[in-house]
């Protein structure tokens, strides 16, 4: 295609460089995972990072903003996935253009700079766009109309057409209560030879108007009857597709035309060979690999559960696609390069990350790629002969046995004008437990309604003050008291307790009458400090002894060892987390931390084991550290100055304009936690686990202080029982246990051999029993007390004497059940081992797989086995 006059790096520049223009604060793309809310599973507009600002529990030094913000609907209410490719506007992933105002300006300013920008920027002529308002917003209609003079057959009233009062295209809602308001969207009309009408008319679905911007004004707080009130400081929040509107500037239809789709269409078509570059694989496969690679660059790996599961579905959809188009092999991670060169400018992030992404991508298709030939063939095997079904027990067993999701397989049949059996897939799925574990529910309460002033935290100095009671809450409503016995939360106007924060558990203690004003005994024992909104620390728990009133004077003590303790061990996560980085790379990024008194909880970027040489190097240096005894410093500047320290951020982070220096030993990063005042005072660092948690994803757990010593005691004390047990003294445990191998490896070759005559022995017996079905000698047979290797040195014997054979042997230990299935080398173009296996498994409770040849399962139900057995000839001669 020639070189549009907008390109998609045109249209960020120049919508950021005008709203910047406007006094606006440009904001940097969030992850695609929140990080401040737990309601979604992907970022999915550009709001979600200013969530907590409309709500009230954070605040900004800026009242304006823009941002060109990533985002990726794939799963749950938002899911596009199956109409990507095949449509002009769906994708995976795509972004989104937006300002914000913060309780600044309104609806006034909001329309007439999104005419300017659209108009005067980006020169789109006035008499293609048309706007819609809420039926009852005469503000909106009046700026339109009267000031922009927008012709008033071209302003859109749009009323409650969603069945309920307030339920509009054009009323937005954050959740079913709290900020809400109308909105005015802006449609450009593509010309009277494009099918469709406009908004708000029968046939509006029609691709004529298409919206590219939305102005959502927040100035209503809903109530849980459903009652609306004005906010005291109203929003706006606004958003437009990048790609929808440089399909309108570049003068093309399908947002699949424009510069970076064209550039990624011709990279797919390269890595497959299609050279139909309008065919729809290609479109797919263009479309995931920016989901899939941002993903990765934001630490979502492939895996079974949660966010890595809908990575997972999206790489396989593209590979399938791939595969479609005669692609045999790994290609999909070869696109990586493609897209950094197209998006890296933008996003450094993807540039920086483009090897990791790359392997990870890659790792992922080999993994499919060994499975996704035999799906495909049984799949195509249960479609043949003009199907109009797809059973649910085959798109389960797709599912289960070679990872083939519900909807990739769905993908196919669509494609072929099949419909799947998605009851009888779902009754299959709930036999079998624990195949598939879903995403976790993700819940978010709204902030308690607190409108009073700050409170100011004095933790970092002393750990206990005197304070007054502000505010108090039980249930979530404001009461005047808290009773005995009653759980609330209390707002102090001063505290020292820690609110959690960046891993950091909040702080206990206790909130007790203060003597010199009282002569009644209360006390409201601390089980948890939260933050109620930005800076306004809430301490939850419960009225123990006596009444607290609202005014009334406490005494705020922090529980002294428990905050010690949890001291100890953030500051060594800090140190940690610089000898991870100098240890195994500077990929290592975090990915998650607890810190609380008993250990360090820390989750981090990295796609393999930590070695115990690498731990102990780890240790070693946290240690000397520690023994340096040198003091901390934690220092207050603002975001320009701490990037000039080189203290390190963590990505995905959200940062205030003025923040927390911490240099602690050799570490600086930015932090707002509790710290020791020298590293002296962790006293001692163990790490006492590493394991992985998800794809990618690795987790050290590390005790400091006096729990790493009775940690190290408990170690002594275990192997102390082990000597004795061995009757050897400590010192001699390793020689004394390699003893005890010795004789055990040389019991169990004796127990081997015996069984290996035992199994031959049954081996000639069972020859006998062998059948002809259709050419081919077929045995099934339970084998007395065998183990996996005899089952397997059983099979190859019989095999060598029975030569055109298919056979099954399978062994029974309590409930458990061991099968083989075996079909010699002449055979396996009639029957797979892995098929058979599998059909025998699935009757006595379990599943498996291997090769063509030869292949073995498991199953927990041995009263069952007898009848899988005998099935097996019939199952056989309808395939011979």
């Amino acid at each position: 295609m020639s070189t549009p006059t907008f390109t998609v790096a045109d249209i960020r520049k120049s919508f950021l460089d005008f709203f910047a223009s406007k006094g606006h604060t440009v904001v940097a793309s969030s992850s695609l995972v929140p990080g401040n809310d737990p309601t979604l599973m992907f970022t999915n507009s550009g709001m979600v990072q200013f969530k907590d600002v409309f709500l009230g529990s954070d605040k900004r030094p800026y009242v304006r903003a823009a941002s060109v913000q990533a985002c990726l609907r794939a799963g749950g209410k938002h899911n596009d996935l199956e109409n990507v490719g095949y449509t002009a506007r769906h994708h995976t992933f795509f972004e989104m253009l937006g300002n914000w105002s913060f309780g600044d300006y309104f609806k006034r300013e909001s329309l007439k700079w999104a005419w300017e920008l659209l108009t005067e920027v980006y020169k789109l002529p006035p008499e293609r766009l048309l706007a819609t308002v809420y039926e009852e917003d005469d503000e909106a209609y009046d700026i339109w109309t009267k000031e922009i003079g927008l012709p008033p057959e071209r302003v859109i009233r749009i009323g409650d057409n969603k069945g309920g009062r307030y339920k509009s295209d054009n009323f937005w809602m954050m959740a079913d209560t709290g900020p809400c308001g109308p909105c005015s969207e802006i449609f450009y009309d593509h010309g009277a030879h494009i099918p469709g009408g406009p908004p708000g008319s029968p046939d509006e679905d029609g691709d004529r108007f298409i919206e590219i911007w939305n102005n959502v004004f927040m100035q209503f707080d809903m109530a849980a009857d459903g009652s609306v009130s004005q906010l005291p400081a109203p929003c706006v929040d606004t958003g437009m597709g990048l790609e929808r509107l440089a399909a309108i500037l570049q003068h093309v239809h399908s947002n699949y035309e424009i510069d970076i789709f064209d550039a990624l269409i011709k990279a797919a078509s390269r890595e497959t060979g299609e050279k139909d570059l309008s065919n729809k694989s290609l479109f797919v496969i263009a479309d995931h690999i920016r989901a899939t690679a941002f993903l990765v660059s934001d630490g979502v790996n492939p895996s079974n559960e949660g966010r890595g599961y809908v990575q997972r579905r999206i790489i396989r959809r593209a590979i399938r696609h791939g595969y479609k188009l005669g692609k045999k092999t790994p290609f999909f991670h070869k696109l990586v390069a493609d897209l950094a060169q197209q998006m890296g400018a933008a996003y450094p992030r993807l540039a920086s990350e483009e090897k990791r992404i790359t392997a990870v991508l890659k790792a992922e298709e080999e993994r499919f790629f060994e499975t996704l030939e035999i799906g495909m063939t049984i799949l195509d095997t249960a479609l043949a002969g003009g199907a109009k079904v797809l059973p649910g027990d085959v798109a389960f067993k797709l599912h289960d046995t070679y990872g083939f999701p519900l909807d990739l397989s769905a993908d196919v049949c669509r494609e072929r004008g099949v419909e799947v059996d998605e009851a009888g897939f779902s009754a299959a799925m709930d036999r079998q437990k624990n195949q598939a574990r879903a995403a976790g529910k993700f819940k978010m309460d709204r902030a308690l309604d607190y409108s009073g002033d700050i409170n100011s935290f004095t933790g970092y100095d002393i750990l206990e003050e005197p304070a007054k009671v502000v505010a108090l809450y039980a249930d979530g409503v404001a009461v005047q008291a808290l009773n005995p016995g009653q759980s609330g939360v209390v707002v102090l106007n001063s505290t020292p307790f820690y609110a959690e924060s960046g891993g950091q558990v909040g702080d206990q203690g206790t909130l007790s009458a203060d003597p010199s004003t009282s002569s009644g005994r209360t006390e409201f024992t601390v089980e948890d400090t939260q933050k109620v909104k930005a800076d306004v620390f809430g301490h939850h728990g419960t009225q123990t002894q006596g009444s607290l009133k609202l005014g009334d004077a406490v005494l705020a003590r922090v529980d002294t060892a428990r905050r010690a303790a949890t001291v100890r061990n953030h500051s060594a996560t800090h140190l940690m987390h610089k000898a991870l980085r100098e240890v195994l790379g500077d990929h290592v990024q975090q990915k998650g931390s607890l810190v609380n008194a008993e250990r360090t909880r820390f989750d981090f970027a990295h796609n393999a084991p930590v070695t115990d040489e690498q731990i102990r190097e780890i240790e070693a240096r946290v240690n000397t550290e520690i023994m340096a005894n040198e003091a901390t410093d934690a220092s207050v500047m603002n975001m320009d100055a701490a990037q000039k320290t080189g203290a390190m951020m963590l990505f995905g982070e959200k940062y205030g304009d003025e923040v927390r220096v911490l240099s602690i030993g050799s570490s600086k990063e930015l932090c707002g936690g509790t710290h020791v005042g020298r590293t002296g005072d962790i006293g001692l660092f163990k790490i006492v686990a590493e394991a992985g948690v998800a794809s990618g994803v690795r987790r050290i757990e590390a005790v400091t202080g006096a729990n790493a010593l009775a940690y190290l005691q408990s170690l002594e004390s275990a192997m102390q029982a082990a000597a004795s047990s061995l009757k050897a003294s400590p010192t001699e445990l390793q020689h004394r246990i390699g003893q005890v191998l010795d004789q055990v490896r040389s019991l169990e070759k004796e127990i081997a051999a015996l069984k290996g005559k035992l199994a031959s022995s049954q081996g000639d017996e069972l020859m006998a029993q062998a059948v002809d079905v259709k050419g081919l000698k077929v045995l099934a047979a339970r084998l007395e007390g065998a183990d996996a290797k005899t089952l397997r040195d059983t099979m190859d014997k019989l095999k060598d004497k029975l030569k055109t054979a298919v056979i099954v042997l399978a062994a029974v230990d309590g409930d458990k059940v061991q099968i083989a299935a075996g079909v010699t080398a002449d055979s396996v173009g009639k029957v797979k081992a892995g098929e058979l296996v599998n059909f025998v498994a699935l009757q006595v409770g379990g599943k498996g797989g291997g090769k063509a040849d030869l292949a073995m399962a498991g199953g927990s139900d041995a009263s069952k086995l007898a009848g899988a057995l005998s099935s097996v000839q019939a199952w056989v001669a309808e395939r011979a």
